[in-house]
């Protein structure tokens, strides 16, 4: 039984899980996994029949007892494999039907110690193996089932019968099946708990991946595209938590509204791919010269919004006047030759019980201010 471990080792099935629909490919590659599993519980029913020839062999067990076992496993198996094939397991959230597997199994086990005594103590490692195996994919309710089961089973195998369960190891070849009953059990458990820590390693890492994922949507889903500065819904939400802080701490917190002079124009002349560029360029640019702290994002068009916590109104404009300076002072020419970009910026501090609105307000008739006295100027409300 604990064979069947072996195809989980590529945890994929990972489309088409709880509440959704399973693609084709799913459903697919399940069957797939199930026929492999099944194929690794018939094997491990051959492998331990093997076994008990060899204790038939030593005159520990009847001959028939080996065929027989081997035959309940497979019939499990066959059973099994027609279900599958048919779709059955998929009406199910465990599609791999672990517990109803390891039930009949433990059944099994149980039926053959109570049947061959004198071997009864190979059986009974196999519960080992069994439980192990169930204990991967069941859930919590299901691991209490197959373990009370286990014990009623056990009770009534110990105590309401008188059969001497033993292992042989008499001669030499009772020695040597016994062995490996053992080698092959622990090997067995061994394997299901390094797959384990495996599967619980691969778990964590798809963890990790997803946070980063949903994280990384996130970020997609405040940037603004062309840009890469925050759009207007992120950066007027970083308006207001600059605000209540500034509320709270009584911190000063400024605010820019910068526009790119003449921005009609260089579309007009260069076409809009070239001022897409140009757009993209004066971002890169603005995030490359401001804080950490600070947040830049796009208000409308070719105007945006810089939040600058901390910073009083003097601070501010000497901030502005310098990113003015480094933006006209970076080499256009790469998109044309006869190229110039400026900004225009309005300054405002925020005052005690202000609105958002007013307080954008002030800075958009500071901006205003600075166009009207020719533009590539920095104006305070």
């Amino acid at each position: 039984m604990g064979t069947a471990a072996f195809s989980f080792v590529n945890p994929a099935d990972l489309d088409g899980g709880v509440g959704s629909q399973p693609t084709a490919k799913a459903l697919a590659r399940r069957s797939k996994q199930r026929r492999q599993i099944l194929v690794m519980i018939g094997a491990s029913y051959v492998i331990d029949a093997g076994v008990l020839l060899l204790y038939a062999q030593a005159g520990s067990t009847p001959l028939m007892i080996a065929p027989a076992y081997a035959a309940s496993g497979l019939t499990l198996v066959i059973f099994s494999a027609i279900l599958s094939e048919f779709g059955f397991n998929e009406r199910f959230k465990d599609h791999y039907l672990v517990a109803p597997q390891a039930t009949v199994c433990m059944l099994i086990a149980l039926a053959f110690t109570y049947l061959a005594p004198e071997v009864g103590g190979m059986f009974l490692c196999t519960l080992f193996i069994v439980f192990s195996f169930s204990s991967l994919r069941s859930s919590p309710a299901q691991t209490m089932v197959i373990w009370t089961a286990m014990t009623i089973g056990l009770a009534g195998l110990f105590l309401l019968t008188d059969k001497p369960i033993s292992m042989p190891h008499g001669s030499h070849l009772e020695r040597f099946a016994t062995l490996l009953v053992f080698v092959l059990t622990i090997g067995r458990c061994m394997f299901l708990g390094i797959f384990s820590s495996s599967l619980k390693q691969s778990l964590y890492q798809s963890g990790l991946k997803l946070k980063e994922a949903y994280k990384r949507i996130e970020e997609l889903a405040e940037l603004d595209e062309l840009t890469g500065s925050y759009n207007r819904r992120c950066i007027m939400r970083m308006l207001d938590e600059e605000i209540a802080r500034a509320g709270r701490t009584g911190a000063p917190c400024s605010i820019a509204l910068i526009d790119l002079d003449w921005f009609k124009r260089i579309n007009d002349a260069f076409g809009h791919p070239t001022g897409d560029e140009v757009l993209r360029t004066f971002a890169i640019t603005m995030f490359a010269n401001i804080r950490g702290i600070d947040r830049f994002g796009r208000y409308g068009g070719e105007e945006f919004l810089l939040v600058l916590p901390d910073m009083s109104t003097e601070n501010a404009v000497r901030t502005l006047d310098r990113l003015r300076g480094i933006i006209a002072e970076l080499d256009w020419s790469a998109f044309s030759p006869d190229m110039r970009v400026t900004i225009s910026a309005g300054v405002a501090t925020l005052t005690p019980e202000e609105t958002p609105d007013l307080f954008l307000a002030r800075a958009d008739c500071a901006l205003y201010a600075a166009k009207a006295r020719g533009r590539n100027r920095i104006a305070s409300a």
